[in-house]
């Protein structure tokens, strides 16, 4: 939860076991189910959206790079609020910004603005930066031992926004007729309004001793520590490549004559594929390690990139999508467990905002620079580029086991 300075969620003493640690992964899996459709449903019509709005076509994903900079812009104002505030507080603010996000794109787009609509979907990301981080207070109050099954959890959540973001997509782009795809974004604030509601029921985090002490050490410390590095540029490099061809898989299937029904089903079967994974992950990290189940995350993505250079049809990219996603979820949730490994309780909230900020600042460029590219040298193009970043990843982790002169956290 919150650091020392909050007052809402402040508490002396601890409940015996993981009793407050179960309940709030719950809450937030169910928050995650809810606010986890957003980005679903950005990018499977942002970039629709963006090409009957904008005046240059070389524009049509913006919306969608909008949405990842909203959430690496908004990862350090939010870390900010719930250290001061409380996680409880935080997230119901942040569920406001994402309902505010929602009203905004669908006015956007019934008035024909594309400005607007971009200014909505960038506020939707800002909501996004408060729920990437349910990941980190799920394991506020737990164990050691029950913290990678708390991450796990919370992200099983995301296995329901799979089938709710695309559905909704599916049920309510015609909703208003006079503006089409509009009501899939007034159903996207809807969705926000519930996930205010279910967060209220989070519970305050016991503060250990060391939390009641001192902000710790030097961020600058904390993040040259290989392990941080190590833990950051996998889940950086992870995140990125999964975002920087999902934004441009929906556009390249329907380049290739494949339906808008078709994209967004791609895009359901690629995000069942990042959050159903999470019913194990935790249990595979448990008996193998955090490093080789990362390492294992980053082959699968690899292996994505291959299928999707293999051919166009719907077998392909939905293949390519759905081995993205299942690389996704090893390769952040290991990195997101390494992270965790990395400070001490009273650190918590800075290296969490500077390792999100890190990710997400980077996906948002992978964002920007995916419909280039993919305007420019094609749906192989998108492919050939996941290689190297893989590699180095794949390196940076190699090195981290063998660095033996690592100070504990």
């Amino acid at each position: 939860m919150s650091a020392p300075t909050s007052i809402s969620d402040s508490s002396v003493q601890a409940p015996s076991g993981d009793a407050v640690a179960k309940h709030n992964a719950v809450v937030l899996a169910v928050a995650m189910a809810l606010g986890g459709s957003s980005p679903a449903i950005v990018v499977s019509l942002g970039g629709l959206v963006g090409q009957s709005l904008a005046w240059n076509k070389d524009l049509a994903t913006l919306p969608v790079s909008l949405l990842n900079l909203g959430l690496a812009l908004g990862t350090i104002p939010a870390a900010m609020l719930m250290r001061k505030a409380g996680r409880r507080f935080g997230y119901i603010v942040g569920a406001g910004i994402g309902l505010t996000g929602g009203c905004l794109a669908a006015f956007g787009i019934a008035s024909f603005s594309f400005t607007l609509f971009c200014l909505g979907t960038l506020i939707i990301g800002s909501y996004g930066s408060f729920n990437q981080s349910y990941r980190f207070a799920a394991t506020d109050a737990a164990s050691e031992r029950f913290k990678p099954k708390a991450i796990s959890w919370v992200m099983t959540g995301g296995l329901a926004a799979g089938v709710i973001g695309p559905q909704t997509v599916i049920w309510t782009r015609d909703a208003v007729q006079a503006a089409p795809f509009a009501g899939a974004f007034l159903a996207q604030a809807t969705l926000a309004l519930l996930s205010m509601i279910v967060v209220s029921f989070l519970r305050p985090a016991p503060l250990g001793v060391a939390s009641t002490k001192a902000a710790g050490r030097p961020l600058i410390e904390i993040v040259r520590q290989p392990r941080f590095i190590a833990a950051a540029v996998t889940g950086l490099v992870s995140y990125s490549l999964m975002t920087f061809v999902m934004t441009a898989a929906p556009l390249a299937m329907i380049g290739c004559g494949h339906s808008v029904g078709v994209a967004a089903l791609g895009i359901q079967w690629h995000i069942l594929a990042m959050f159903g994974p999470s019913f194990f992950t935790g249990r595979l990290i448990a008996r193998f390690g955090k490093r080789p189940v990362t390492a294992a995350g980053l082959v699968l993505i690899a292996l994505s990139a291959l299928i999707g250079l293999s051919g166009i049809g719907i077998p392909h990219f939905w293949t390519a999508l759905i081995l993205l996603g299942l690389g996704w979820n090893f390769g952040f949730i290991g990195a997101t467990s390494m992270v965790t490994d990395c400070y001490r309780p009273e650190e918590r909230a800075k290296v969490q905002a500077a390792n999100d900020f890190l990710i997400f600042g980077s996906v948002a460029a992978a964002s920007f620079s995916s419909g280039k590219l993919l305007s420019a040298g094609g749906w192989e193009s998108v492919n050939w580029l996941v290689f190297p970043p893989v590699a180095i990843a794949l390196l940076l982790l190699a090195w981290q086991q063998r660095t033996k002169a690592i100070a504990p956290a």
